[in-house]
């Protein structure tokens, strides 16, 4: 008997042993990430520190594609219910309805709202006003980028050294004599995105939006013109074609041929800044150029990239210390440090980041995206905050391509955008 009860003792000790080494398995969560440039290497390390100093949670990183990761399979795996624990997302209104509101787990609600609450809006869903889902990974403006060894070896002026305000029609005028003394592939490119187009849609005088706030692009003047300048110097090969064209109705992004100094000047943003530093080296000058003016504006657009928290997820207590430890001002001024974004948080941008690089061209052109953050319009912010903005921006981006491949004419692009908004905000039944 006395056998007996040892070795049942003996069982219940080993069991409580098993149960006990399952219930210290750390919570495992997962987080879809793309990057840039190197921002993922850096979150990868902040992540390591904090999980040596919480050795009960594991972030396990997937670091995707942007184009087909986060534009195409992410949204796809939220609708199914099936999505990460944290994301990093750029449609920030278009997916808020997956995102989970962290407000009641976290520590100092407070401090989010005080250093992200400007950005906060654009992550909630209409109505909506007191969730926290997320902070901004970096706050971005869209802007062009010049290849001024090519300016200095066809002994054209750089425009902008002249003067901050220079119309498109002067800067592409200018590439292109750049572009064909120094028998340079392209004059200008753009990358494949409505959101990219905006700003010189609204420079040109477009209004995106009619008196009660609807999306209205059918009879907008300031659009068109700027359209068919757009198209035109498609047709005139000063732009590559296949960016447009080549893409199978997806983004594309045109850094690659400014990299290897096939494009004079270069529409994209601010976000290219870190990879170009590591990329371009010495290979040439490259730097960042006020936005072109039109008749309107000479403006881009805000944007950026959000990390947020997935209302699906099993573990929302560990999420949201995970996400409380990244947006923490130490832990996020290192970031933006070493990734050479503009900060996204209030705090830190009244204190200023010491950016970690050595690299002139780099610092010049953080500075130059950061002066022009107080001269985008407000329609360009009204068109960022709109919680519908991707229905507009991608019919945009899809319609024109089809007057750049020839399948359309601008007009009937036009009068199909509008039909393609009007049937996606009828669906949501707005």
């Amino acid at each position: 008997m006395k056998k007996l009860a040892l070795l049942l003792i003996l069982a219940l000790a080993f069991a409580s042993v098993g149960t006990y080494a399952r219930a210290a398995d750390p919570v495992e969560l997962r987080m879809t990430f793309y990057t840039d440039g190197s921002e993922d290497k850096v979150m990868r390390d902040l992540l390591d520190r904090f999980e040596k100093d919480n050795a009960d949670i594991k972030v396990v990183m997937d670091v995707v594609d942007y184009a087909n990761g986060i534009q195409k399979v992410l949204p796809t795996q939220l609708a199914a219910g099936q999505g990460p624990d944290i994301a990093r997302v750029t449609d920030l209104g278009g997916l808020s309805q997956y995102y989970l509101d962290m407000r009641p787990l976290l520590p100092d609600a407070k401090y989010w709202d005080d250093n992200f609450g400007s950005f906060l809006p654009w992550l909630r869903p209409a109505g909506e006003t007191s969730s926290i889902p997320g902070y901004m990974t970096q706050l971005t403006v869209t802007g062009p980028f010049i290849n001024r060894t090519l300016f200095e070896q066809a002994g054209v002026e750089v425009p902008s050294d002249k003067s901050d305000k220079v119309t498109w029609e002067e800067w592409i005028a200018a590439a292109k004599e750049v572009a064909q003394k120094t028998e340079t592939p392209f004059a200008f490119a753009m990358d494949r995105s409505g959101h990219r187009f905006a700003g010189p849609a609204i420079s040109m005088g477009a209004k995106y939006f009619d008196a009660d706030g609807k999306p209205v692009i059918a009879g907008d003047a300031g659009f068109k013109t700027m359209a068919e300048l757009f198209v035109k110097w498609h047709q005139d090969g000063l732009m590559p074609l296949e960016v447009w064209a080549g893409n199978g109705g997806s983004y594309a992004a045109a850094n690659e041929e400014f990299i290897n100094a096939k494009v004079v000047m270069y529409m994209s943003g601010s976000w290219q800044i870190g990879q170009f530093a590591t990329q371009i080296g010495d290979a040439f000058d490259w730097e960042a150029v006020p936005n072109p003016c039109g008749p309107a504006a000479c403006t881009g657009m805000p944007g950026g990239a959000a990390l947020v928290a997935i209302k699906t997820t099993q573990h929302p207590a560990e999420v949201a210390k995970v996400m409380d430890y990244l947006a923490s001002e130490p832990i996020l001024s290192e970031f933006y440090a070493k990734t050479l974004f503009i900060p996204g948080h209030l705090g830190i941008a009244t204190k200023g980041v010491e950016f970690v690089t050595d690299n002139p061209q780099a610092k010049k052109a953080l500075t130059v995206f950061s002066n022009q953050v107080s001269k985008l319009d407000p329609i360009a912010y009204k068109m960022q905050g709109y919680q519908y903005n991707s229905v507009v921006l991608n019919a945009t981006r899809d319609r024109i391509t089809q007057v750049i491949t020839g399948e359309l004419t601008l007009d009937d692009a036009i009068t199909r955008i509008q039909e393609d908004i009007d049937k996606k905000l009828a669906e949501v039944g707005k």
